[in-house]
């Protein structure tokens, strides 16, 4: 008998993996709508494949954290997200914290069902086009993060948590005003324009990997 587990708060979601996990074989499909419910669930039933979003409701870029959790006590069961973010960024850290695969919610069920069936044999997925957009990334990962202070890399790795600024503020012990215009140095020294930019410098750089699972 095989099993999976699904960790995602989207009903619709949830149904339509259900459905492509049944056809791909599995007897046992277990789910989860939060990080820590499904981290809990995975400790009880030890799936044999594991399906996480990245962005639970609520929770920012929480399944990178999850993921990583998941990695310190077991390295062999497969991860596969499948993820709203289509985003190279968002691939390569996913990647980076331990999974098997990656996938954009907006595929196809043939797409996904190849994809499971690659995890589930231990063997590495990425589309093709992503994955050579991630690629591209390895070059330019750590540049530009040598001249910023302690501060500056305090706020960044709150930022790739998900943190909003006055979370941040109150994290840190300063003002709303302070965590404000430390971010806006940051975008100046990393050369970006917008807070949604300064949020994937943020996740590319490894911040946001705590284990708050």
């Amino acid at each position: 008998m095989s099993s999976a587990l699904i960790i995602d708060d989207h009903p619709i979601v949830l149904e339509g993996c259900r459905r492509v996990l049944f056809d791909a074989g599995f007897d046992n499909v277990l789910e989860a709508g939060t990080v820590l419910a499904g981290f809990q669930l995975y400790r009880r039933a030890k799936p044999d494949l594991i399906i996480v979003d990245l962005a639970i409701r609520g929770s920012g870029l929480a399944g990178l954290s999850l993921i990583k959790r998941l990695r310190v006590r077991d390295d062999q069961t497969p991860i596969l997200v499948f993820s709203m973010h289509g985003d190279p960024v968002i691939a390569s850290r996913a990647l980076k914290a331990g999974a098997t695969g990656f996938l954009a919610k907006d595929t196809g069920p043939k797409t996904f069902l190849e994809a499971i069936e690659k995890v589930r044999r231990s063997q590495p997925y990425i589309a093709h086009d992503m994955a050579v957009q991630v690629a591209l990334l390895g070059s330019r990962a750590n540049r530009d993060r040598s001249d910023l202070t302690a501060r500056e890399l305090q706020t960044l790795a709150l930022l790739g948590e998900g943190k909003s600024y006055a979370q941040i503020a109150d994290g840190l012990g300063v003002s709303y005003k302070t965590v404000a215009n430390t971010c806006s140095s940051l975008k100046e020294k990393l050369r970006v324009t917008t807070l949604q930019d300064l949020v994937r410098k943020a996740v590319l750089s490894g911040a946001g990997l705590t284990d708050s699972a």
